[in-house]
């Protein structure tokens, strides 16, 4: 149970470096895309029944692209900058769809790090398991702020 337990923060800004990469795979399978629906209230069928997607020019079901989203900022929470962070803006293209069962392949490169704002920009890269590009874009985050620099500006106040 994490409540009540003090979780480590991610990295603060001046831990971070522009060409700074990490590199993630993630399978969607079929409890992935019910959780999703059950959350969303999305009845899309194109996501869900084969019968409907063989009629559209997808051929088969396709993964939600707010799906592919949630895997970029996990990595974020969890990685680049980690812990603590939040995003400020994103912004993403699809060129082509993720289909059930592939696996998205996502490299995420830190491009920009801006001190003064405590703004770090993340680009990212998805592909298919055939190396086809299914997502490309970019995450801007506010690492966290450590505690000596909260301590810091509170001794400044008083």
């Amino acid at each position: 149970m994490l409540l009540g337990k003090k979780r480590k923060l991610g990295r603060k800004i001046e831990e971070l470096s522009v060409g700074e990469t990490l590199q993630l795979a993630e399978k969607i399978e079929d409890k992935d895309l019910l959780l999703y629906l059950g959350l969303t209230n999305d009845s899309n069928p194109l996501y869900i029944q084969n019968d409907y997607a063989s009629q559209t020019s997808f051929q088969k079901p396709v993964v939600p692209t707010i799906m592919l989203n949630g895997v970029v900022t996990s990595a974020i929470s969890k990685y680049i900058p980690g812990p603590g962070s939040y995003i400020t803006a994103q912004q993403f293209d699809y060129p082509q769809p993720l289909y059930h069962y592939d696996t998205i392949h996502i490299l995420l490169e830190v491009t920009k790090v801006n001190i003064e704002r405590n703004e770090v920009t993340v680009g990212i890269t998805g592909c298919n398991d055939v190396g086809e590009l299914v997502m490309q874009g970019k995450v801007i985050a506010n690492p966290p702020i450590g505690e000596q620099h909260n301590s810091a500006s509170k001794k400044d106040k008083i």
